[in-house]
């Protein structure tokens, strides 16, 4: 069963400010909703092929590995679970103007078929919409800042 979820917002910040905030993983925590647990699991911190492990409360605590899979600085990155959890995210900033960003985020993740996937997916949907919409909307925030 996959799910797509769609957010978009805008922030009073250039887009190398929110970029460079949000490519720096020790903020995640800071502006993604539930997020309990952000650490890399490789040398490398930031750019394609950086892997995390992560821990995210949305009505359950779900646990997830993922690889960032397409980079391009200052414009967007992608993520891709390797292990745990089943989701990806596309993260992309588009400058509106020289003081102000479009943060465009989509998000996908997939549940166990059957009836314990169709009552996990009851359960976390409303969850992790609020996230997504609450995670651009913090972003937004904590980069202008």
């Amino acid at each position: 069963m996959p799910i797509h979820i769609h957010a978009e917002t805008d922030c009073a910040a250039p887009v190398d400010q929110v970029f460079a905030y949000v490519d720096n993983y020790r903020n995640v925590p800071d502006w993604l909703y539930g997020i309990s647990k952000f650490v890399p699991t490789t040398e490398k911190e930031r750019g394609l092929g950086a892997v995390f492990e992560g821990s995210m409360h949305v009505g359950v605590m779900l646990h997830s590995t993922v690889e960032v899979t397409a980079y391009d600085e200052g414009r967007m990155f992608e993520f891709e679970s390797v292990k745990g959890f089943k989701n990806s995210s596309h993260w992309s900033f588009e400058a509106i103007d020289a003081k102000s960003t479009r943060i465009i985020a989509d998000v996908r993740y997939s549940l166990p078929g059957g009836v314990a996937g169709k009552a996990l997916g009851r359960m976390i949907e409303p969850f992790v919409k609020i996230a997504v919409k609450h995670s651009s909307e913090a972003l937004a925030k904590h980069a202008a800042a």
